[in-house]
């Protein structure tokens, strides 16, 4: 590690566990959201990243979605939060158990708004209880059907079955946002030099009805032309 990526890695557990620990004592959604916005901005300002919303326009500005986004990088939840900025939709997001237990995430995730997803388990009816929850409590949810970090040239791994039952069950529609690029580069770049101003560009698609019988890949790909890819 080069000087920089370590004075970017030391300052990102300062924002993380602090702002982890602050979210602690916040019960009030827009109080939250409010603070997830303050972190993302810093996480993202000291890396010299600006975010571009492309279709801003097809964006709600209030209700109860969920809200389904390709995977990039580590900073695609800020990259979401910031292009939610001028919207009262705030998400519980969907986390797996490996950041519940990270001495880098843990704190932050377990106490900004979140549904944990344990795949060890055999029943998943607990974490389908806590989604249907949050949305009851009037949270939309924030997931990445694909489940994992995509590490490939391609623009979209194959997407988890979860995701389109979430809607169904909830009766949610689909906010598709799609992270345009090589963002995972752009990181890269930054963490190596953050004095160039480097940006990314998020992209809103049209809403998703949760009674739609076509497979969600198959339309999400339609909606951002992935396949001319």
């Amino acid at each position: 590690m080069n000087f920089n990526q370590i004075k970017q890695a030391v300052y990102a557990l300062y924002l993380t566990n602090s702002f982890g620990f602050r979210l602690r004592k916040i019960k009030d959604p827009m109080e939250k959201k409010k603070l997830r916005l303050a972190y993302s901005k810093a996480q993202l300002d000291v890396l010299n990243i600006e975010i571009k919303v492309e279709n801003a326009e097809k964006l709600p500005k209030e209700g109860q979605y969920l809200l389904v986004s390709n995977h990039r990088t580590i900073i695609d939840p800020p990259i979401i939060e910031i292009a939610l900025e001028d919207t009262k939709i705030f998400g519980l997001w969907v986390s797996k158990k490996e950041l519940y237990n990270s001495f880098f995430f843990g704190l932050f995730v377990r106490n900004a708004g979140s549904v944990l997803l344990d795949r060890e388990k055999s029943q998943m009816s607990s974490f389908f209880a806590e989604i249907k929850k949050g949305v009851k409590e009037g949270s939309s949810i924030f997931i990445f059907p694909e489940g994992s970090r995509n590490k490939t040239d391609a623009p979209l791994t194959p997407f988890k079955e979860g995701s389109r039952i979430i809607a169904l069950k909830n009766r949610l529609p689909m906010l598709p946002v799609y992270i345009k690029g090589n963002a995972a580069k752009v990181l890269k770049d930054a963490l190596n030099d953050s004095s160039e101003k480097r940006e990314i560009t998020i992209v809103i698609g049209d809403l998703i009805d949760y009674k739609e019988k076509t497979d969600l890949e198959t339309v999400y790909r339609e909606r951002f032309f992935l396949d001319d890819l």
